[in-house]
Order: structure tokens, then C-alpha cells, then sequence
């Protein structure tokens, strides 16, 4: 299992993920048309030349999302309950067609479950950082992690 459990993740460890992507004008315009977001910002290049950015944007939840699951294999893979929701969540500098993705991760805090005996709650801060070193994506999040004796315990069988 790729993923760390509860006892793994240590407040202050920061991760750097390997893992980088190019975003491209089909992620925006797929992404635009499941999510029925038109904004002519999004898709339409005529009129985004006039905006204070004089090209279309990349929209932001795509970007959200992919901050977040370049995240996956080094964190959470096989070893969250779920992911418990956003704190936070910043736009600093825009993403366009071509730019280039990577992701860092810090672990923030942690604490055990109120209700549950076999996981605890993480708080991470994802940064999805460009080409030029520019931080494009700030999240704080919270997920329910799984504990290492709990991975473990023999399964019933009836």
C-alpha cells in the first residue's frame, strides 16, 4: 500500500511529489463541459485576449483537483477513510494552457478520532507550485487516515 497511515504522518514532514503535470487546453475545456461551467474565461479565447490576463484560464477546481490527487499514491492511497473536507482554499496566481504542475505537501497536525478506535485526523497543506516556481494552488485539508493496527487486524471470516 503506497499510502501512509495515521502513525506515519508527523506534523512538520514535508513531501515533494515526483509526480508533475501539464495542463491542456482538453483537461479545461473536458473539464468545463462535466462540470457545465461556460465561462467565456474558460473557453472562449477571443474574449478572454481582452481580459487582464489576455488569454483563457485554466479553471480552478480542475486545478484543485489535480493539486489533490497528485497527492494520492504519496499519502493517502489505500490508507484514508475519506477525505474529511477543505479548511482553505487559494488561487494566488492564475494556470494557463501549457503550464506545468507539481505539488508539495505538508503535514500540518494530527489528532486522534473523537468516534473512531482505529483512525485519527490529519491535516495537510497542499501547494501546487507552476513552472516558474509561482505557488498557484493553496488548500488546507483534513482527512481520516487509518491506523498501521488497524491495516493489520485479521479479517472475520464467516
Amino acid at each position: 500500500m503506497p499510502g501512509l497511515y495515521f502513525e506515519e504522518l508527523e506534523p512538520g514532514a514535508v513531501i515533494e511529489h515526483a509526480s508533475r503535470r501539464t495542463v491542456t487546453e482538453t483537461d479545461n475545456v473536458l473539464f468545463c463541459s462535466m462540470t457545465l461551467n461556460l465561462a467565456p474565461l474558460h473557453l472562449d479565447a477571443e474574449y478572454s485576449k481582452d481580459s487582464i490576463y489576455g488569454q483563457r484560464l485554466v479553471n480552478s477546481l480542475f486545478i484543485l483537483g489535480l493539486v489533490t490527487g497528485i497527492t494520492v499514491p504519496d499519502t493517502t492511497q489505500g490508507t484514508t477513510l475519506g477525505n474529511l473536507g477543505f479548511q482553505e482554499v487559494t488561487f494566488p496566481k492564475p494556470v494557463f494552457h501549457g503550464d506545468t504542475i507539481r505539488v508539495r505537501t505538508e503535514v500540518v497536525s494530527k489528532r486522534e478520532s473523537k468516534s473512531r478506535d482505529d483512525s485519527g485526523i490529519v491535516f495537510f497543506r497542499h501547494y501546487g507550485i507552476n513552472q516558474r516556481d509561482e505557488v498557484v494552488c493553496d488548500c488546507a485539508r483534513a482527512g481520516l487516515m487509518l491506523k498501521r493496527s488497524a491495516a493489520e487486524k485479521p479479517v472475520a471470516v464467516s
